[in-house]
């Protein structure tokens, strides 16, 4: 077996979990390789290991891979960013959202986002898995992660019907229910958010088209209303230059600020689904040993209650790490969205600032011709 296949075991972390940086992403035709620093725990000196996406998928996969763990399917993991893609279509922009601008500082950001919860997490960052990917020289990603419960192909046909399940505890019912409102409005105000950065992408390239074609208007003659007009034309071409910049600016920040605060909230949202939907699945499961015992014939009983005893117990762990994530959860949720908030207000004041300096210097500027 390879030393990176099915690995599971305990180990301390070596790296200090907040100093974990994705700090240069380097191209190679449809590649992407990610350089992530983090920092030693022991005495001085940091990590550096190249990773490609399929090396975040493997971490991903060996985190889902842990069967053995009592109540791992109550986890709410945290949500990997879907591989980013060379081509800009509106297709791939639509999947990516706002990880899909700016060439690729949001979606380093969001892979960076991925490995602090993961090495936050009580449980997760247990994982020797983590340890190799934060520390070890050699790619991980290379090796391909075996199919486990976690697998959504394995289960997206044959208990898509458990989704609408009654559950028969009041608490996770109506935490199904929130989260199937939440899940929705939250993915529609990224769309309509997604819009309006992109439309202030366009006014940005608008205004910038505009000042290169008033540069167009400029002649070299000695006629004293042509010499006014192209100085007017040039001072203009220098007016909406600033307001090319300023919208840039504006565009930007919406996507490092509030843009990523969405689009993780929404991946959240989404993962939270993902268990509950394994919980309602193990109730389920659970519903169906109960009734096999209770129909079991004597040669079958001490089998069939056996089965119902291991489910029930392992039914009662799910719910009681859910319960705790969810609660986890809904207080992380506030304030990550709360931080998006107040950074895209300071960004936005600061940047509202400068261009009212801006502005002021263009006015006075025609004020003195």
């Amino acid at each position: 077996m390879s030393f990176f296949e099915d690995v599971k075991e305990e180990a301390p972390l070596s790296v200090y979990g907040h100093s974990i940086k994705v700090a240069e992403v380097l191209q190679d035709g449809d590649a992407l390789t990610f350089l992530i620093v983090s920092q030693k725990l022991s005495g001085t000196g940091e990590y550096h290991v190249d990773r490609t996406y399929e090396d975040f998928e493997w971490l991903q996969q060996n985190l889902f891979n842990q069967e053995d763990v009592p109540g791992i399917q109550g986890v709410i993991f945290p949500p990997l960013p879907a591989k980013a893609q060379m081509n800009t279509t509106p297709k791939a922009t639509r999947q990516l959202g706002f990880l899909g601008l700016e060439e690729f500082k949001p979606y380093c950001a969001a892979l960076e986002n991925f490995l602090h919860q993961v090495a936050a997490h009580n449980l997760l960052r247990k994982n020797k898995a983590l340890e190799i990917f934060l520390t070890s020289p050699e790619p991980p990603g290379r090796q391909k992660a075996r199919r486990n419960i976690f697998n959504r192909l394995s289960q997206a046909v044959e208990e898509m019907r458990k989704e609408g399940h009654k559950d028969v505890d009041e608490f996770f019912q109506t935490k199904r229910d929130v989260n199937l409102s939440l899940t929705s409005c939250i993915k529609n105000t990224v769309d309509k958010f997604l819009d309006l950065v992109q439309t202030e992408q366009k006014i940005a390239v608008a205004c910038g088209h505009f000042a290169t074609a008033l540069h167009l208007c400029v002649e070299s003659d000695d006629d004293p209303d042509k010499a006014a007009f192209t100085k007017i034309c040039v001072k203009l071409s220098d007016v909406f230059e600033s307001m090319k910049n300023s919208m840039a600016s504006v565009a930007e920040n919406d996507v490092s600020t509030l843009g990523l605060g969405l689009d993780l909230q929404s991946r959240y949202q989404e993962a939270e689904k993902e268990m509950l939907f394994r919980r309602t699945c193990k109730l389920v499961e659970l519903e169906t040993a109960l009734k096999n015992a209770e129909k079991a014939k004597p040669v079958k009983k001490a089998a069939l209650e056996e089965v119902k005893k291991t489910v029930e117990t392992e039914f009662n762990h799910v719910c009681k790490v859910a319960k705790q994530e969810i609660e986890h959860f809904e207080d992380a949720r506030v304030k990550m969205l709360q931080q998006a908030l107040v950074k895209w207000c300071e960004k936005q004041l600061r940047t509202a600032r400068e261009i009212a300096e801006q502005y002021d210097q263009h006015l006075q500027a025609f004020r003195a011709m």
